[in-house]
């Protein structure tokens, strides 16, 4: 196995994993913003209120982007166990 390889199988881990990861976190931290400024502007420092809401929208993300993540994964994996020759050597 030679360097390009490892780089190369390293690199698309770490994009498979940006891209899994990005919408929770994308959507997680839009309503945090928006639970931020609305405790700004009401004066509200209430802890559970930023805490819920994050949950809520991770959970609904994982609802709605886990067939599209799953399958993004199971590409990944797939890829990796069909060249895995390519990686003993």
């Amino acid at each position: 196995m030679d360097q390009g390889l490892v780089i190369d199988l390293a690199q698309n881990a770490l994009v498979t994993i940006l891209l899994v990861a990005g919408p929770m976190l994308g959507l997680g931290l839009l309503v945090g913003l928006a639970v931020s400024i609305f405790q700004a502007t009401t004066q509200i420092s209430e802890q559970t209120l930023s805490f819920i809401p994050k949950i809520i929208a991770v959970l609904g993300s994982i609802i709605i982007f886990g067939p599209w993540m799953l399958s993004t994964m199971v590409k990944f994996t797939e890829n990796l166990l069909l060249n895995i020759n390519d990686y003993i050597k």
